[in-house]
C-alpha cells in the first residue's frame, strides 16, 4: 500500500474567511486563472471532483461531475501565515501559532546585528536588504554583485531570508554554506526559511537555476514524516519536501527542481516494494507562474499535470491512496507578487471507492490525521481523519 500526497504548490480555490487580515480579500487562484484564459481544460481533475468543491464559486471550464471519482472538499488553514513552511507543516500535523517572524518589507529589512555577524562569518558584504521579487532584484543588483562579490539578500511577505548569487561569482558550495550560517543566525528570530537562489546568465538575460535549496526552521514537535519513519513506514520525499521538513523522517529523497521532474520521481518511488508514504511538491505553479503573475503559464502547467494524472491514476493499486491539495494560494491576477490566503482544494482518490463530499475541513492537519489512520498509527494531537479504514 502506498499513500501519495502531492502538494500543488499555491493552487488555491478562493479567499479564506480571514483573507482580509492578510490584504488578500478577493483572491481566488483557480477561479481567476480560469476567467483569464477563457476556461480551464482539466478533464482528469474534473472527473476526480475539482468542479464539485465550490458550487458557490465555480471554476470556468470545470463542470461538477455527476459521479466524482474522489473524495472532494476544501481546507481552511488555522495557522498564522500564508507561506510554504506554515502550509506544509500544518499539512504534516502542526499548528503554527504564533506565526513565524516576518522581516519588514521596506529597506532595511534585516536587523543590523544579524547582517554584521553574517558578513563577518562569510567575509562578504550584503546588498539588497529589502523585500523584492527574485528576478527583479537580480536584474537590479547583479552587476554590482558581480563587481563586488557581495551577497544579494532580500525578503518577501513570507518569513524568509533569501540569498541570491551568480554561480560564477559565488560557487554553489559557498552559497549553500552561507545559507547554513544565515539559518543559524535566523533561528532565534523564528524565521521560517532561508533560501539559496543561484542564478546564471549575463545582463538582460539572467535566469535562476534549479539548484535552489530551502533551509527550514526546525519544528518543535514531530511531523507526520517522523511519526511514520519511527513506526517503520518508508517515507519518500520528492522535490523540495526534504528541505521543508528540515530533513526529518525521510527514508529517501530525490530533490527534483521542477514539476515534470517531480512527476517522474513519484512514478519511480511507486515502483518500491511494500508500503510507503510518497510526499511530493509540484513547484512550478508557484515558482514560475504565481510569483511571476503569469496566469496563462499557470493554466498550461495545470493542464500538464492533468495529463500526467490521467496516466498516473491507472497504476494505483486498490489499496493505494492519492491525496491532492495545496499549501496556500498565489493568485497571478492579484496585486503584488506574494502568496494569497485562500482555501485549498482537497481531492482523495482510492481505486474502486466512490467519491463523496468532505465539506470544509478546519485545519490542513486533517491530512496528517488521515495518513496516520491509514497506516494505523496512534491518533495525532490535531485533526479528524476523512478516511474510513
Amino acid at each position: 500500500m502506498k499513500v501519495i500526497l502531492i502538494v500543488l504548490d499555491s493552487v488555491g480555490i478562493g479567499a479564506a474567511p480571514d483573507a482580509a487580515d492578510y490584504g488578500d480579500s478577493g483572491s481566488a487562484t483557480l477561479q481567476h486563472i480560469a476567467e483569464t484564459v477563457g476556461g480551464l481544460k482539466l478533464p482528469t481533475f474534473g472527473k476526480l471532483g475539482l468542479g464539485n468543491i465550490r458550487p458557490d464559486f465555480p471554476i470556468a471550464g470545470i463542470l461538477p461531475s455527476e459521479k466524482p471519482l474522489a473524495l472532494f472538499g476544501m481546507m481552511q488553514e488555522v495557522s498564522i501565515g500564508k507561506d510554504t513552511i506554515t502550509g506544509h507543516w500544518e499539512i504534516c500535523g502542526l499548528e503554527i501559532n504564533p506565526g513565524f517572524h516576518n522581516f519588514p518589507m521596506e529597506f532595511p529589512s534585516f536587523p543590523p546585528e544579524l547582517l554584521a555577524e553574517f558578513e563577518r562569518a562569510t567575509g562578504r558584504p550584503i546588498i539588497g536588504n529589502k523585500a523584492a521579487s527574485g528576478i527583479a532584484i537580480i536584474d537590479e543588483l547583479a552587476e554590482e554583485h558581480t563587481r563586488t562579490g557581495a551577497w544579494i539578500a532580500y525578503t518577501s511577505a513570507d518569513s524568509v531570508m533569501q540569498l541570491a548569487a551568480h554561480n560564477d561569482v559565488i560557487p554553489l558550495d559557498e552559497l549553500y554554506a552561507g545559507c547554513e550560517i544565515a539559518r543559524k543566525l535566523c533561528d532565534p528570530l523564528k524565521v521560517g526559511r532561508v533560501i539559496a537562489r543561484p542564478f546564471i546568465g549575463k545582463p538582460g538575460a539572467y535566469e535562476r537555476t534549479e539548484d535552489r535549496r530551502d533551509y527550514a526552521f526546525t519544528p518543535e514537535e514531530p511531523l507526520i514524516t517522523e511519526r511514520l519513519f519511527d513506526a517503520g513506514v518508508p517515507v519518500y520525499a520528492v522535490g523540495k519536501i526534504e528541505d521543508i521538513v528540515a530533513h526529518r523522517g525521510i527514508t529517501e529523497s530525490i530533490h527534483s527542481g521542477n514539476t515534470e521532474g517531480s512527476q517522474k520521481v513519484v512514478e519511480q518511488f511507486m515502483q518500491k516494494e511494500g508500503d510507503g508514504f510518497i510526499f511530493a511538491n509540484f513547484i512550478d505553479f508557484d515558482m514560475l507562474y504565481g510569483h511571476r503573475r503569469d496566469p496563462e503559464g499557470y493554466a498550461r502547467a495545470l493542464q500538464q499535470t492533468d495529463e500526467w494524472l490521467a496516466a498516473f491514476l491507472p497504476i494505483l493499486g486498490k489499496d493505494d491512496v492519492l491525496m491532492l491539495t495545496a499549501d496556500h494560494g498565489n493568485d497571478p491576477t492579484f496585486a503584488g507578487t506574494d502568496h494569497t490566503r485562500e482555501y485549498v482544494p482537497l481531492l482523495v482518490f482510492q481505486p474502486e471507492l466512490p467519491g463523496k463530499d468532505l465539506g470544509i475541513r478546519n485545519g490542513f492537519y486533517d491530512i496528517a490525521q488521515s495518513i496516520a489512520a491509514r497506516f494505523r498509527l496512534p491518533e495525532l494531537p490535531r485533526g479528524a481523519s476523512f478516511l474510513n479504514l
